[in-house]
């Protein structure tokens, strides 16, 4: 949830931290500060809000100059969004220890007790705190700040990253993981941590994930992993695919109107050298799961939380249909709490944009424990996901700062069907030339998504026009469902109203007890050039609606001539096989929510409550 920036080097620090900062400021913005040692000691400056309250106060009360420091933005979940639980929290009678973290302390309460009974003072109420004054009470015993710090480390539970800076030791930044994202960023003279790579690419494409339980000794001149144990650990580097260009938003009015922009290159590099000309899918990433495995899987259970869940279950349409596989999509947090039925011929698929989604995390390390192999669909280098899975398929977006998920959804999709693709290949499951044909088909999804998105005005001017609406209902069959789904949730995120996504043909069993004069409801039509097509019956579904009042508007391809006469507006897309429309269909729906929301008066990139990567449980 939390961002989080270390810094130690000859730059200006508070540049390098509230430039990080800003990057991260996705990652949670109910409060920002920052710490840093200069020529008057330790310095510390936050305040609740987003950034610019934090820019203000470090402009009316300026800080020293300096070479070290942390920094932190945050989402809440200890204590409301306040000055005073905002972090970096301070440590210690003398206060010369500052902390920041990202995570959540389970055993605090019994933690806070011990240290109250001492006499300790808190001035927030945190977990994080707790840590702090834990961390500068083992230094005055001590007086060695890497062994303090292992010491409490190796106490805490839960998930966290922590970074901790002293003034008597000017020159380390002290950092430790365990189950929360952290990242070293390697330059020359100079080195960096962050919550991921966007808080250091303006300044180094050279990074290591920190694994799990480890700690980092940080300086300008080196840098030392350790276990929590003590044991030396030698980190593999990797370089960062994209510049801070990609982080920035381009002269774009938001973020999530660059990534919906974004999203044809996003397909398109999902797609880059994954499918020959013929059709025919290589992917050298899943190398990791072998051809026995894929001949005997008796299921493959996708887990994913929220958008990513969507995007499984068009995976699930793909991969039953072309690998005839049975499939189930499982939200991650409910996944290993009912006991599930896993075998060593289950393959789980995990999707998550970040790679650190903690339920996602959690149900993959359950999977694991039980037998199974992992494969994981993911958009950051260095994840925690990927490292911990049997394989990997990355999906090449790029950096999505907007909360609101729009062209790693594209990605994710896309990448689900790769993978549908390869398993139909491997298992031989429908004739070589069928599947090269689909291979074919999903080449061309870039271009259409192109079209799609010079043509979003129509579905601007909607969001426009139902800014006022109370309530939005969306409408789907087959893989259109899904894409219904993702759209409420779109509207539910951006505009805070009520909104539903129901599969059409439930429709007459309960939810069109919600139809009323004037209600708006979104029909994503099936195309109706195919013979099984669904298409007449969601026409019916829409006739039946209209009856009671709604207001509809269709996300229907080209050339459907029926739609029309049915529906108040239509929203068109290009003509393509039903089963790839979810990636022309879902667009329409997210600049329609991004122009209601925006219509409202609403901050579409920073959405109330809520924070790009849910890294605590």
């Amino acid at each position: 949830m939390c961002g989080i920036v270390g810094y130690v080097g000859p730059k200006a620090t508070l540049d390098v931290l509230l430039g990080g900062l800003r990057r991260l400021e996705y990652r949670g913005y109910d409060s920002a500060g920052v710490s840093v040692i200069g020529a008057h000691g330790l310095e510390t400056r936050k305040k609740a809000g987003k950034l610019d309250n934090l820019v203000a106060e470090i402009a009316a009360h300026p800080m020293s100059e300096s070479h070290i420091g942390i920094g932190h933005t945050r989402w809440a979940t200890h204590g409301a969004p306040t000055d005073g639980n905002a972090h970096p929290h301070l440590g210690g009678p003398t206060q010369k220890l500052s902390l920041i973290h990202n995570g959540i302390i389970e055993n605090f309460a019994e933690l806070k007790a011990e240290l109250l009974a001492e006499g300790a003072k808190f001035a927030s109420e945190t977990d994080s705190e707790v840590a702090a004054h834990l961390i500068a009470r083992e230094y005055e015993a001590t007086g060695d700040l890497p062994t303090a710090f292992a010491n409490v480390v190796n106490r805490l539970h839960g998930a966290f990253t922590i970074l901790v800076i002293h003034e008597d030791q000017p020159d380390v930044v002290m950092a430790a993981r365990r189950n929360a994202p952290l990242v070293i960023g390697l330059g020359e003279g100079e080195n960096f941590l962050g919550s991921d790579v966007a808080a250091f690419v303006e300044f180094t494409k050279r990074a290591i994930s920190v694994g799990q339980d480890q700690i980092v000794i940080l300086r300008a001149d080196s840098v030392e992993v350790r276990t929590f144990d003590g044991h030396p650990v030698t980190p593999e580097e990797f370089t960062v695919d994209w510049d801070a260009s990609a982080a920035s938003k381009g002269g774009w009015s938001s973020f999530m109107a660059k990534e919906i922009a974004d999203q044809p290159q996003a397909v398109a590099d999902t797609l880059m050298g994954r499918i020959d000309s013929d059709g025919l899918v290589r992917l050298t990433e899943v190398e990791g799961l072998d051809l026995g495995l894929v001949m005997n899987l008796d299921r493959l259970i996708i887990v994913a939380c929220g958008t990513a869940a969507y995007a499984g279950d068009i995976a699930k349409y793909a991969i039953e249909k072309w690998a005839r596989i049975p499939v189930s999509v499982e939200l991650s947090h409910e996944f290993r709490y009912r006991d599930p039925i896993i075998t060593p011929n289950t393959l789980v698929v995990a999707i998550s944009q970040s790679g650190e989604t903690m339920d996602t995390l959690m149900a993959t390390r359950y999977a694991k424990e039980k037998g199974a192999k992992v494969l994981a669909i993911c958009n950051t280098q260095g994840a925690t996901l990927a490292r911990e899975s049997d394989a990997v398929i990355y999906t090449h977006a790029g950096p999505e700062v907007a909360v609101a998920s729009t062209k790693a959804l594209t990605a994710q999709i896309t990448a689900g069907y790769l993978l549908a693709l390869l398993l139909g290949q491997m298992r031989q499951s429908l004739p070589a030339a069928e599947l090269m044909a689909l291979g074919q088909e999903l080449l061309k999804m870039p271009a259409r998504v192109t079209r799609v998105i010079e043509e979003l005005e129509p579905a601007k001017e909607l969001g426009r026009e139902f800014a006022n609406a109370k309530s939005v209902l969306f409408l789907g069959r087959n893989v259109g469902f899904p894409v219904a789904m993702e759209g409420a949730l779109k509207l539910k995120e951006l505009a805070y109203i009520h909104a539903e996504g129901f599969a059409a043909g439930e429709l007459k069993h309960g939810p069109i007890a919600l139809i009323e004069e004037g209600q708006p409801v979104i029909v994503i039509v099936p195309s109706p050039r195919e013979a099984d097509s669904l298409q007449p019956k969601v026409i019916s579904n829409i006739q039946e609606i209209r009856a009671r009042g709604a207001k509809v508007i269709a996300i229907a391809e080209e050339g459907d001539t029926q739609v029309e006469a049915y529906s108040e507006h239509v929203l068109w897309i290009p003509q393509s096989q039903s089963i790839f429309s979810p990636i022309l269909a879902v667009i329409p729906l997210q600049a329609f929510a991004m122009e209601l929301s925006t219509a409202k008066g609403l901050d579409v990139d920073q959405p109330r409550n809520l924070a790009k990567s849910v890294t605590v449980e």
